[in-house]
């Protein structure tokens, strides 16, 4: 009971937009900075070099969603533009997620894939790849839409599928051949669309990982249980499956020795790496999604 109280008051806290705000102005505080690799491109790229090193791949991610003004959604365009450049020049590997309310979405939808556009083009020039992060459940079904008009120009983009949702298992089978992200979700979302109980959203999440799997598609397994991970193990080798058609995934900052280990292991690792000012939102999600996370938070912070 009161691990459910802690996760809504933090997702609520992530959808404030007055301490989102006042979270940009605050700089990295709270234990973020463990979680969130600095707030420029520079610390971004020095993170990604120093993982690569030890054998894990990345993702880079600049913080940011819902804007509201097409100058912020341009802005947002071109640092991710530039992102992509930067990790070119650097020679790093890395991918790149943005997310689409971040580039407009809200404000006009053709103006969004115009934005998307541009950042798939830089993509394609340094032979990269983007993924397409998912939002709440309102942003779902027009943000599969907006995938499936892209990829009949790029084939450098894919998206994530949330376990938590009804329609997971629909969405994947209809979404056989394109690289997916799979995950449980991390946005409240009502009981009309979504599996409450944890139970029932890690039975789906196993269920769509397979399914994927099977159908020959590259798939990303993201992650930080072990008992999933271990699943998916025995799945892959049951089934023959190579490990060139599927990566594991989890966060920056967490769960770091299953990380290296894994990929000692010889599994593709990709460590997920947000950074930029605006990580307010994403850090009450991680403060959400556990209670472990909690204590995390806590012991960065009256560590500083």
């Amino acid at each position: 009971m009161l691990a459910d109280v802690s996760k809504n008051i933090f997702l609520h806290a992530s959808n404030n937009k007055a301490l989102n705000k006042a979270a940009k102005k605050w700089g990295l505080r709270f234990g973020a900075s463990q979680v969130v690799a600095g707030d420029t491109i520079k610390s971004a790229i020095k993170k990604v070099q120093e993982l690569n090193e030890k054998g894990l791949v990345c993702t880079l991610d600049h913080l940011g969603e819902f804007v509201s003004s097409r100058i912020e959604a341009i802005e947002a365009t071109e640092y991710n533009v530039r992102t992509l450049e930067a990790m070119g020049s650097a020679g790093v590997n890395s991918n790149l997620s943005v997310k689409m309310t971040q580039l407009g979405l809200d404000i006009d939808r053709n103006f969004c894939v115009q934005n998307m556009c541009l950042i798939l083009e830089t993509a394609k020039k340094y032979n990269n790849f983007v993924r397409i992060d998912m939002e709440d459940h309102a942003h779902c079904q027009i943000t599969l839409d907006i995938l499936r008009e892209l990829r009949e120009t790029y084939d450098n983009v894919g998206t994530v599928i949330q376990s938590y949702l009804y329609r997971a298992e629909q969405d994947v089978k209809e979404l056989k051949g394109i690289p997916l992200r799979l995950v449980k979700g991390a946005y409240q979302e009502s009981p009309s669309v979504a599996y409450q109980e944890k139970e029932e959203v890690d039975e789906n999440y196993m269920r769509i990982i397979e399914e994927h799997l099977l159908s020959g598609s590259y798939t990303a397994i993201a992650s930080h249980d072990h008992r999933i991970i271990a699943s998916v193990k025995e799945f892959v080798q049951k089934h023959n499956i190579p490990r060139n058609q599927f990566e594991f995934q989890m966060l920056y900052g967490f769960r770091t020795d299953m990380q290296l280990s894994l990929a000692k292991e010889g599994y593709t690792m990709r460590v997920y790496i947000p950074f930029g000012n605006d990580w307010f939102g994403y850090f009450m999600r991680r403060l959400a999604e556990r209670p472990q996370n909690i204590a995390f938070a806590l012991k960065g912070f009256f560590s500083k």
